[in-house]
């Protein structure tokens, strides 16, 4: 009868050791026994056919042999080692080799023994070889060869020590044989059944030892499901503990300053999707819970408005409202657009940067306090410990994949009873991100653009086509158009080919000179008076054209600009290329854009370029999106560590996290604090592996 466990350190287990154990925790983050089976192998190789030496061709493909080792030497050449073996069989020899030669590596090399070797053959100098194969003594091939055969992660530093795959498969299979009756079930039967599901138990013995590849594939499914049934479920009971402890004031009254705007200001009919999104969020606000919810547009779908009437609502109830954006030209882009919004109304509205004078701070610390002030638009200056409102009722928050977690609960100190939260986000947000890392926000869509807008017109340009792009600007300038023409960069770079934009910028006036045409030029180092006299400039068409970095990739709302030209448009990712594309196409006019590139491009970049000619679609884009970057590029840094799936490839196992989103939403639905009996399962693996990933989701 076997002493381990699963909370076992690995120092116990046979064959480990005090000294291994050291290295795996330090290398490997492997600490107890649960750690060791919890260590999935990456891929898995065919082991079930051996060749022959005269069968052997020049081949990329892995193989396996079986013969002898009959000699090794040591070979020195321009002050490099290397190590030459002959393995033979009865049909031929080929050469071995390893170019990192240790006293370890040719004690482990067996002489004169039947072994299997595996790994590619590849001809050098007119001989076969296999670099770094992997070697086994036939007499320790205990089994039958395996159809599928584990490979573990490991380093060069661990095989030094013995800790290769030979060891991994040995003490994996110990730890499975001692502990296989304490690998208890965490889902329960109802689950198991309707999501046909294998034992947890026969899951594990099949990833780590598959007896065949359908039965690889059960186990696969299995502890996927699992693993986003757990990860969303944590999502979901910090919902439910949101809903049942934090409290929210409700505004019942839709009073004058709403239906006032709604009737006589609103200088546009709004969309059906822009309704239905309202409805929701005014539901939402009617209760005695704090509203926490997402609402998703693409570019030029109408986000801003459908905020400020909801602010307008909080307003009407007796409260303040803010908005917050994460760069100074998008708070003034929102500052501007709503000031213009309610100018014949009587509703104070002032914007709060970093930029914003100490006497004018003054103002705005004050008004608050009093309540005279009603909408204060800011950057994360309005977060500041000296920002204090009377009574904030509605934050809203604006490109919020762009603050950290910290940086937006911060928000919620800002009243003694936290303010109903609404943020927005003009990147759409991919199916499986939304139901994996937003599950816990009510999501709300706007999935149409106001009427008139014409979809905008994208090609992809090289620099042999850069005089017909200059001859269709000034068609386009002819007309009274304007246009963007964006680089990558500031200053030249001597590492990267990108265009750079103070080259761009003298390139551009020396093809559109003055006084015919008038260029602006906007990026990132100038000061913010010195940006915003620039924008202005170009906003009263006072010049035809603006050269910019990505500081324009939000922010900016100028319907005559018509053109946006992108250059190196292969350095930029997908959803940058949408959203400095979403600068045009704001008025009623047909719009363009160019993407420009060099005429060689990788694949991942031509994909990318492919992709926004073929559709105007930013949930199309972001699907594409998540298929080439991955989740942990597109959340961001201030979500790093909460990606790292053991399994899971929320790419390509859609279905699965889909599945196990259904399972968790039917299970809350029917018992939330996981009480019953068929639950007990659940409620016990969340509580001892997963509570404190999820602290603030209190479940007894």
């Amino acid at each position: 009868m076997s002493n381990l466990n699963l909370h076992t350190p690995i120092e116990y287990v046979k064959g480990i050791g005090l000294e291994k154990a050291n290295l795996l925790k330090k290398q490997l983050k492997l600490s107890t026994c649960e750690d060791l089976l919890n260590y999935f192998p990456f891929r898995y190789i065919d082991k079930s056919r051996i060749y022959t030496v005269d069968q052997v061709g020049n081949s990329s493909a892995e193989i396996q042999l079986r013969g002898k080792i009959t000699s090794i030497q040591e070979i020195s050449q321009n002050k490099k080692k290397r190590l030459v073996g002959i393995f033979e069989d009865t049909t031929g020899t080929l050469e071995l080799v390893w170019f990192n030669v240790t006293d370890w590596l040719i004690k482990s090399i067996p002489l004169y023994e039947e072994v299997l070797i595996f790994g590619k053959v590849t001809s050098f100098n007119g001989k076969l070889n296999m670099a770094h194969p992997e070697i086994e003594k036939l007499s320790e091939v205990k089994s039958a060869l395996a159809a599928l055969e584990p490979v573990y992660s490991n380093s060069e530093k661990l095989q030094k020590r013995g800790i290769n795959q030979r060891f991994f498969k040995k003490v994996i299979r110990e730890v499975l044989h001692c502990l296989e009756d304490q690998i208890e079930e965490n889902l329960s039967q109802e689950i198991i059944s309707d999501y046909k599901l294998v034992s947890r138990k026969k899951a594990y013995q099949e990833i780590h030892f598959p007896s065949h590849y359908q039965k690889l594939q059960q186990a696969e499914y299995r502890l996927k499901f699992e693993e986003m049934f757990f990860f969303q479920l944590g999502f979901g009971l910090q919902k439910i503990y949101r809903q049942n402890t934090t409290p929210g004031h409700p505004f019942f009254k839709v009073g004058d300053n709403f239906n006032e705007f709604y009737t006589r200001h609103l200088p546009f009919p709004l969309t059906n999707a822009q309704r239905k999104v309202i409805k929701e969020i005014r539901k939402d606000l009617r209760k005695n819970i704090q509203m926490n919810r997402l609402l998703q547009g693409d570019v030029g779908s109408g986000k801003t408005v459908v905020a400020l009437l909801c602010m307008l609502l909080a307003i009407d109830n007796g409260f303040q409202a803010s908005m917050m954006a994460p760069t100074e030209i998008l708070a003034a882009q929102h500052f501007n657009s709503i000031r213009e919004f309610l100018k014949d109304m009587d509703i104070s509205v002032r914007l709060l940067t970093g930029s914003t004078p100490v006497s004018e701070r003054k103002i705005i610390y004050e008004e608050l306090e009093q309540g005279s002030l009603h909408i204060l638009v800011g950057t994360h200056a309005v977060l500041e410990e000296k920002v204090k409102f009377k009574n904030l009722g509605l934050a809203v928050i604006d490109e919020q994949h762009r603050f950290g977690v910290e940086q937006r609960s911060r928000i919620w100190k800002k009243n003694l009873v936290p303010p109903h939260i609404l943020v927005m986000t003009a990147t759409p947000i991919p199916r499986t991100l939304a139901m994996s890392y937003y599950s816990d926000l009510d999501v709300s869509v706007i999935d149409e653009l106001p009427a008139g807008r014409k979809e905008i017109k994208t090609f992809h340009k090289t620099d042999a086509n850069r005089l017909a792009v200059f001859g269709f600007l000034r068609n386009e300038i002819k007309k009274g158009r304007q246009a963007y023409i964006v680089y990558p960069l500031i200053e030249e770079s001597e590492t990267l080919y990108y265009k750079d934009l103070m080259d761009g910028y003298e390139s551009i006036t020396r093809e559109f000179p003055m006084p015919e045409y008038q260029v602006s030029i906007v990026h990132g180092r100038m000061k913010s008076a010195d940006k915003d006299f620039e924008i202005q400039r170009f906003n009263s068409n006072q010049t035809q054209i603006m050269v910019a970095t990505t500081v324009i990739e939000v922010g900016i709302n100028i319907p005559n600009a018509s053109v946006m030209v992108i250059e190196s448009a292969e350095k930029f990712g997908l959803s940058q290329l949408h959203q400095l594309r979403g600068r045009v196409g704001r008025g009623a006019e047909q719009s363009y854009c160019i993407l420009m590139t060099r005429s060689e491009l990788s694949n991942e970049a031509q994909k990318r370029i492919s992709t926004m000619c073929e559709t105007n679609d930013g949930f199309r884009i972001s699907e594409v999106d998540l298929e080439l970057r991955g989740p942990g590029n597109i959340l961001g840094t201030q979500q790093s560590g909460i990606v790292d799936f053991k399994k899971t490839d929320l790419v390509h196992d859609k279905i699965i996290v889909s599945l196990s989103k259904s399972g968790v939403d039917r299970l809350l639905s029917e018992d939330p604090q996981l009480q019953s009996e068929k639950n007990k399962p659940i409620k016990k693996f969340f509580i001892s592996h997963h509570k404190n990933k999820f602290h603030w989701a209190k479940i007894s």
